[in-house]
């Protein structure tokens, strides 16, 4: 495997994510941005951030096979939400849950959540990039 990822003595354990990752392959994979889009372009969970979410994990783990890749393979997740609020959090955590369910997976990588204005479409609420290592 290509990723380790690790916790450091002396920063906090954050449950959702590790604090590192650790890559030693040498195929980068960067996964460009997707949104709650279906593989017709039509906007999944319109106005349900958790589905929302739930789609964009979704699609980036389409988006890791097509490079023969999988989650075990990113080193690195940012997550894009419109108008984030920390109240917003439980929504998020559910989609994330619903969508490792799905894939089989525990995206646990380094993740940076930024709240922003607004995504291409007034109906996305969040957007998800990933980039990934390979052998």
């Amino acid at each position: 495997m290509a990723v380790t990822l690790v916790n450091p003595s002396g920063l906090p354990e954050i449950e959702v994510y590790r604090q590192v990752s650790i890559a030693t392959g040498s195929k980068l994979v960067y996964i460009a941005g997707q949104v709650a889009w279906d593989a017709k372009g039509v906007t999944v969970g319109e106005g349900d951030l958790a589905a929302q979410v739930e789609r964009c994990y979704l699609n980036i783990g389409t988006a890791l096979a097509g490079a023969g890749a999988s989650f075990d393979d990113v080193v690195k997740l940012t997550v894009y939400v419109v108008d984030w609020t920390p109240d917003k959090m439980p929504l998020l955590l559910d989609g994330i849950s619903r969508a490792a369910e799905k894939l089989g997976v525990t995206p646990v990588p380094p993740a940076t959540l930024l709240g922003v204005a607004a995504l291409d479409v007034p109906e996305h609420l969040v957007e998800l990039e990933a980039t990934a290592v390979i052998d």
